[in-house]
């Protein structure tokens, strides 16, 4: 397991990717995307209040740390994950390569409940992604951040080395 250190928190609080703050500014970008990735349940509502899917969401059923019961679900392929606050878990990590794999493999999407929670996820998703996938995720109370994976390989080995392994 790997855990997220003081300095490093302070680091990924900025966007790794563009700010968009306005969702429906993004949205030519999105709907331009090979492959798709979200993280957080607030990003995944508003993907779905947009007739657009990711191939791979995770939610952690909050918002902003608050309960968030969204009922949402777009497929049947739903898989769990364990992953304590500014962790992450072999279990995560593993549960993520999986659904990219095989959603590739099989054109489904895939749907990752997160026990605990998803804030640190776009760091294994950055590293498992195909190059050309579009990861998006939200920015608390900036809006929504777009990057493409292949861009930050480097960057998100960077930052998974930074942190402490328990």
């Amino acid at each position: 397991m790997l855990q997220i250190t003081s300095e490093l928190i302070q680091e990924l609080k900025k966007p790794l990717g563009d700010l968009y703050p306005n969702f429906e500014d993004a949205l030519d970008i999105i709907k331009s995307s090979n492959f798709l990735i979200s993280a957080g349940d607030c990003t995944l509502k508003n993907l779905i209040s947009h007739d657009i899917y990711p191939d791979v969401a995770l939610m952690d059923n909050h918002i902003q740390r608050n309960a968030y019961n969204s009922n949402i679900n777009y497929t049947n392929n739903v898989l769990s994950a364990v992953n304590p606050a500014g962790t992450i878990t072999d279990n995560l990590w593993e549960t993520i390569d999986f659904a990219i794999k095989q959603s590739i493999k099989t054109n489904e999407r895939y749907l990752i409940v997160v026990d605990g929670e998803e804030d640190l996820a776009v760091l294994p998703i950055i590293q498992l992604a195909p190059e050309d996938t579009t990861v998006l995720y939200g920015q608390p109370n900036e809006g929504l951040v777009v990057l493409n994976a292949g861009d930050l390989k480097d960057k998100g080995e960077k930052f998974i080395n930074d942190f402490k392994e328990i």
